[in-house]
């Protein structure tokens, strides 16, 4: 029996080079790129281990016949901190479209809710104790 490992998450954009840059100012690394030369198809950025992949949808649809969502609320990006107002204040410095403004969640969190240039989710969280 096979076992899974390293799971990622691969978002579908529209705009692969500025879904890119957004995510290298958030804190990300280029990690693999394809192809190597010219304008990308799919671009795999790291943050702390964890992997997120960047796919055109026209790629996705014209290499491996899909039918890619590439607009709308469809995933999210989690990024824990230690400051949750810093952190969606940063990102909205970086571009990012405000959804909803840090507030308290579960008694124990902190969330603010942006959208990424593609209008991916991202929830800025920080544990409510060390508010």
């Amino acid at each position: 029996m096979s076992q899974f490992r390293t799971p990622q998450i691969v978002l579908f954009t529209l705009d692969i080079g500025r879904t890119v840059a957004f995510y290298r100012d958030v804190g990300f690394t280029e990690v693999f790129r394809t192809p190597s030369v010219g304008s990308p198809i799919h671009v795999d950025l790291e943050l702390d281990g964890y992997r997120l992949g960047l796919a055109t949808e026209a790629s996705t649809r014209d290499d491996h016949g899909l039918d890619p969502v590439a607009e709308g609320q469809r995933a999210a990006v989690i990024l824990w901190t230690d400051d949750t107002p810093a952190g969606y204040a940063r990102l909205l410095q970086l571009g990012a479209t405000p959804v909803k403004s840090p507030e308290p969640w579960l008694d124990r969190l902190l969330i603010a809710w942006v959208e990424d240039p593609d209008g991916h989710l991202i929830q800025v969280v920080q544990n409510a104790r060390q508010v």
